[in-house]
């Protein structure tokens, strides 16, 4: 039985590569044009072969970020993880309930309002003005592209697959 003695390399490889990106992302001044769900950060994990032949090509989405002291740089965040917690699973009963979606971006993201970001989804090429999939946090993009338009759901925070915070995702189209 052959057994692929390269594999080990790469993979040290790219757990190389993806540390030093990280870490000379965080390290050197983002572009003006960034935010918090643009950021790189870990790879996603990959999708089920029959959600990614359902999932659609391009998706509008609008979201609210609620993140916790520390988690977004050049931000001033200063609440608790607990209190982030408590703060994004009311304002999702609150979405969820019809209240004015642009009104809670306004008011409570760590973003920038109004929060709209275009993406096209893994292997499409993005068209100007989108973000490729694989460009942000893997939780953000698996709840958009799960989403039907008009649905509203949250990526949790979690340190590798929305690091963060709580993203409240609206599917705009």
């Amino acid at each position: 039985m052959r057994t692929n003695r390269s594999l080990p390399a790469l993979t040290l490889l790219l757990g190389f590569a993806t540390t030093f990106a990280c870490q000379t992302a965080s390290t050197s001044p983002a572009p003006s044009t960034t935010t918090a769900a643009a950021r790189p950060a870990a790879p996603p994990a990959p999708s089920p072969p029959a959600a990614a032949a359902a999932a659609p090509d391009h998706i509008k989405l609008q979201h609210i970020l609620i993140s916790f002291a520390g988690k977004v740089p050049g931000k001033n965040v200063t609440r608790s993880r607990d209190e982030a917690r408590a703060l994004a699973t009311q304002i999702l009963e609150r979405a969820k309930k019809g209240e004015d979606f642009d009104e809670l971006v306004r008011k409570y993201t760590d973003d920038q309002a109004p929060g709209m970001y275009l993406l096209a989804n893994t292997a499409i090429t993005p068209a100007s003005g989108e973000f490729s999939r694989d460009r942000m946090v893997p939780a953000f993009g698996n709840v958009g592209f799960s989403l039907k338009p008009g649905e509203i759901g949250m990526a949790e925070y979690d340190p590798i697959t929305s690091p963060y915070g709580w993203h409240i995702i609206k599917r705009i189209d």
